[in-house]
């Protein structure tokens, strides 16, 4: 019985120090990218409207890939629904890519964060489009050109983010 319970207290342990070392030291790692072109994709959202990448052309896109289960993404959806509010009359729209999600845990997860943005579940084509998926989460940043400028790659820094997304909207 105490080596069951010792061995219960250790894997939470390690559960706690897994989740804190993703939030706090796995930081995203932002990379330039020499302004490749946006693909043009037509999709469906989560309540079964059409989603054209092309309708957004002069916007500055924040794309976000992430999903449900992942504890990162969980904390990040709220400063993407923020950022939405602040800045969508000044060109910004965010759109977000559920990966591996169930639908019900898709409509759950949205209804929960109270997302103002389009999310739309990814697939294999999707992923592709945008250059792969190192992980999740996993963030571009497009200027209203329509060219991506910055991937970042795990949990998002939002001060920065945030600068960069000013930098681009007043560009």
């Amino acid at each position: 019985m105490a080596i069951r319970k010792a061995g219960l207290v250790l894997a939470l342990a390690v559960a706690v120090a897994g989740v804190y070392a993703a939030r706090h030291h796995y930081r995203s790692r932002s990379v330039s990218l020499p302004n490749l072109p946006a693909p043009q994709l037509s999709l469906t959202d989560i309540d079964g409207r059409a989603v054209h990448t092309s309708d957004y052309n002069g916007r500055v896109l924040l794309v976000s890939f992430w999903a449900a289960w992942c504890l990162p993404c969980n904390e990040e959806v709220p400063h993407f629904v923020e950022l939405q509010q602040k800045y969508q009359n000044q060109g910004l729209q965010t759109i977000g890519f559920s990966v591996d999600d169930a639908r019900d845990d898709l409509r759950n997860f949205y209804q929960k964060f109270k997302m103002n943005y389009p999310v739309v579940p990814a697939d294999q084509k999707t992923l592709s489009a945008y250059g792969g998926l190192p992980g999740l989460p996993t963030t571009l940043l497009i200027d209203r050109r329509g060219r991506i400028r910055e991937k970042y790659v795990g949990y998002t820094d939002f001060n920065k983010l945030e600068q960069r997304i000013i930098a681009l909207l007043r560009a």
